[in-house]
């Protein structure tokens, strides 16, 4: 099993080259990650931006800018259009997020004529957690397409979690249904639903996972705190391997709490398209990035 995110890009390098396609590479936490992918064996890159300001910046943090296939546009959103393509028709493995800005990478995304979102799809962000203490990676979603998954969603979104957990080595991911108590509660929307889906869980609805909810985070992530509150009969409390959030707003205040407070480090991709896509925010660090490339990596059978 990969606990950590060092481990999960040796993992990426074993499983060979894959070809990544960079829609508007030209920063240098991009092009650091991406050359440094290349110097552990992960990629094959094709980077899509302005070339004067690509070599420049490969001139300047000493990068080999030969490695790269740089493909000469100024614009970004011609970039992410040109991107989208090379991976919708088959040219490239796994799709990037460079400068650009995530409303621009997303629109490319989800064009309908570039093909590479499925008709009636459901997109997802996914990310895997490395928490300071912990001893094992944490996947959560959503926290950053999805505003207020509904019940269907959130069961696509049990799969994705299951998805990414199995290629971090994990058969049967437990995972949490994330509510404010770990009591069920009638009023309250998300924990009635949690319940729903642990009992479609018990069932075999969804597929080879443990599922249990409503649990609170405290119950989820700690067994102190499940025996402290007395929750019995549970296998997911206090050793989740994932967790689900009810909307945007939980999962990102936690994500952001536990990177930018908590000191954790973090990979993150968008799930539901034809190829894994990494998507991480302009201002995250290099190693971010690489850790992004390997969790998209490994996601290619």
């Amino acid at each position: 099993m990969i606990t950590k995110l060092e481990q999960l890009v040796e993992a990426a390098g074993a499983k060979g080259r894959r070809r990544l396609a960079v829609a508007y590479g030209n920063d240098v936490h991009t092009l650091k990650a991406v050359y440094e992918a290349w110097q552990k064996g992960l990629v094959e890159p094709i980077v899509f931006g302005d070339k004067a300001s690509i070599l420049e910046i490969c001139r300047t943090e000493n990068i080999d800018a030969s490695v790269f296939t740089i493909v000469n546009e100024a614009v970004d959103v011609r970039c992410v259009q040109m991107a989208v393509a090379l991976v919708a028709e088959g040219g490239a493995d796994v799709l990037m997020k460079g400068l650009v800005s995530t409303d621009k990478y997303m629109r490319g995304i989800l064009n309908k004529e570039a093909g590479l979102f499925p008709p009636k799809g459901t997109l997802s962000h996914v990310s895997a957690i490395e928490l300071p203490g912990r001893d094992r990676l944490l996947c959560i979603s959503d926290v950053a397409v999805i505003p207020q998954p509904d019940f269907k969603q959130k069961t696509i979104l049990i799969k994705y979690l299951a998805d990414i957990s199995r290629s971090l080595g994990i058969d049967k991911p437990k995972i949490a249904c994330i509510a404010p108590s770990e009591q069920v509660l009638p009023s309250v929307p998300s924990s009635t639903e949690a319940a729903i889906l642990a009992k479609m869980g018990d069932r075999g609805q969804l597929g080879n996972v443990t599922v249990d909810g409503p649990l609170s985070l405290d119950v989820a992530l700690y067994t102190e705190a499940a025996v402290e509150k007395k929750v019995q009969g549970s296998t997911v409390a206090g050793m989740a391997d994932c967790l689900l959030f009810p909307n945007i707003e939980s999962g990102n205040v936690f994500f952001k709490s536990a990177t930018h407070i908590g000191g954790a480090q973090v990979a993150a991709i968008v799930v539901g398209t034809k190829v894994p896509c990494v998507l991480t925010s302009r201002g995250d660090t290099s190693e971010t990035k690489l850790y992004s490339i390997a969790l998209a990596c490994m996601q290619i059978k």
